[in-house]
């Protein structure tokens, strides 16, 4: 039997819920995003998707060519790769001009000569990020891509992170910017766009 005070109750949990997906849709950066470049690994895969959800990302791009997308585990990704958009591209032409049709800067994880170390950077401007597969890095033609070369700062024997930790310390630093600069206080959705999804996210 259902109780006036379950009724209750289940309404409460429905108005939170739908709050939620405003305030998360207001707060979504959707010139802000990751270029995951033949990442092979799941986890870390589910990871990145995790660290996207969790700083505001509202879509990556995914270059895969080399490898298979990996498959992600429902239990590990449902919860956040359902709240990231994903644009799949078959070439370095294509991945070109889907960026810059949204007028990004991109930047190429690196550690060349030539790499800049994340804080030189201003992530306030519509940016794109490529992560490179765990062994071979990003690709040349992918490189080739960029406006610049990006590494993060270490001061320990091992120079390099795991891709997954990387994209979160990257992430991090462009969400700290993009909060400083109230960039998150209003949306980057018009009202339309924010609408849809509002609608799309609320049937989920």
């Amino acid at each position: 039997m259902v109780t006036h005070k379950n009724a209750r109750n289940s309404q409460n949990r429905t108005d939170v819920r739908l709050e939620k997906i405003r305030r998360v849709l207001e707060n979504r950066q959707k010139d802000l995003t990751l270029v995951l470049a033949n990442i092979h690994d799941p986890h870390n895969v589910s990871a990145i998707y995790r660290s996207c959800d969790a700083f505001g990302v509202a879509g990556v791009h995914l270059y895969y060519t080399d490898v298979a997308f990996p498959h992600l585990a429902e239990k590990s990704s449902a919860s956040a790769r359902k709240w990231v958009q994903s644009f799949r591209h078959n070439s370095a032409a294509d991945l070109k001009a889907a960026l810059q049709e949204r007028g990004m800067r991109v930047y190429a994880t690196s550690c060349s000569p030539q790499a800049r170390p994340l804080g030189d950077f201003d992530f306030t401007k519509p940016s794109a990020i490529i992560l490179g597969n765990e062994h071979s890095g990003v690709a040349p033609e992918l490189a080739g891509l960029a406006d610049a070369e990006v590494y993060i700062p270490m001061f320990g024997m091992i120079q390099s992170f795991n891709v997954s930790v990387a994209a979160a310390v990257i992430l991090y630093e462009a969400a700290r910017q993009r909060r400083a600069a109230g960039l998150y206080d209003e949306p980057t959705y018009d009202a339309a766009e924010l609408e849809a999804l509002y609608e799309l996210w609320a049937s989920m």
